[in-house]
């Protein structure tokens, strides 16, 4: 860092990036990233959604990760969360379950029951 500005300029970029993460409005997709869902896919999980997300121009879902959620046997997990409606959990994801999960659930509005490993009422 040469500059004051160069340090504003980077705490922007930094208090961005946490807005992202803290968005409490619009869908949120969250794949849990821990070292055993990263070894179960999570990683092609997560390329996959955002892929099939910009395929489909949806600019307005934004997809994070989450470290270890104590899930381990149902790697690869994602979390949909909707405002207004249940959290869902999907669990035992693939490239081509996510892919179908972003057509049937975030365009759709319909939950794919035979992927659902947890549902949380929203408060």
């Amino acid at each position: 860092m040469k500059s004051l500005d160069e340090l504003r300029q980077l705490r922007e970029r930094a208090q961005e990036a946490v807005r992202l993460r803290e968005q409490t409005e619009g869908t949120r997709i969250v794949v849990g990233m821990g070292t055993c869902g990263i070894a179960a896919g999570a990683r092609e999980v997560m390329l996959a959604l955002v892929e099939e997300l910009q395929l489909k121009n949806l600019d307005d879902v934004v997809v994070t990760q989450t470290g270890c959620a104590g899930l381990c046997e149902k790697e690869p997990f994602v979390e949909v969360i909707r405002p207004g409606e249940p959290k869902i959990t999907y669990g035992y994801m693939t490239a081509d379950k996510a892919r179908a999960m972003v057509t049937s659930h975030i365009v759709n509005g319909q939950i794919i029951g035979e992927y659902v490993i947890a549902r949380e009422d929203a408060n």
